[in-house]
Order: C-alpha cells, then structure tokens, then sequence
C-alpha cells in the first residue's frame, strides 16, 4: 500500500508542475499579482521573458510527464520507474532554479516548494532506499 501511496504522490508532484506552467502562459494567476516566470536572473536578461515563459511551459510539461510515467511505473511495480524519478528530480529542481528572479522574496511562489519536495524525494529513494 506505501508503494502505491508514494507512486499516487508522484504523480501529484508532477500534476502541480502543470499548475506553475499555466501559470507561466497566463491561463490564470496561482496568486493575484504573481508574475512567475517574468524577470528570471538567467533567462529573462537574456531572451526576454515572453520567450521565457513558452520555454518554461515546454519545460514544466515535459517535467510533470516523467512525474507522472515515474510515479505509474512505481505504482505498478515496474523497475524503469527509479531513473526516470531520480532524473526528473534533479530536472524540475534544475527548472526552478533557471527561473529563479534571484530574490529571496516569496520563495514559495518561485517553486522552492517544490524543490524542497525534489530533495526530499531524492533523499527518500537514494539514502533510505525507499520505497
């Protein structure tokens, strides 16, 4: 039942990424006057962030698909589900990180949440072995 639970999680992680990418074109706001991803320290300098918010979106969606497939392949005890977690992982982590605004103001609105959680999954299936 833990290994389902944990799969079952997975797959929410990965549904919240779909929540930040609609936030990231616009579809709605998470929170009122929230403009992530506009002002990125790495990419909007760069490209601007029109461009900025497109590549996210690309990016949030390929993330809360390996989310999605890793936390399915637990669920159903296949063993391709490990990698796929581990990377996917340590790839959203990397995704949060590049539109990051460089401020340290509201975190939580900048998906530092949802690195916290990628450590905490990554600590789970590397240091514990779990599940």
């Amino acid at each position: 039942m833990i290994v389902i639970g944990f799969g079952i999680f997975l797959i929410l992680h990965g549904l919240v990424h779909l929540l930040y990418m609609g936030q990231s074109i616009r579809l709605f706001e998470l929170q009122p006057g929230m403009v992530w991803p506009d002002g990125s320290a790495v990419l909007s300098r760069t490209i601007g962030d029109e461009p900025v918010r497109v590549i996210a979106a690309v990016l949030l969606i390929t993330a809360a698909v390996g989310f999605a497939l890793g936390g399915a392949g637990l669920a159903f005890r296949q063993e391709w589900w490990r990698p796929i977690i581990l990377g996917i992982s340590v790839y959203s982590s990397i995704i949060y990180l590049l539109l990051w605004d460089g401020r340290m103001k509201t975190l939580n609105d900048k998906g530092f949440v949802g690195i916290a959680i990628n450590l905490a999954i990554l600590l789970m299936i590397l240091a514990f072995r779990l599940p």
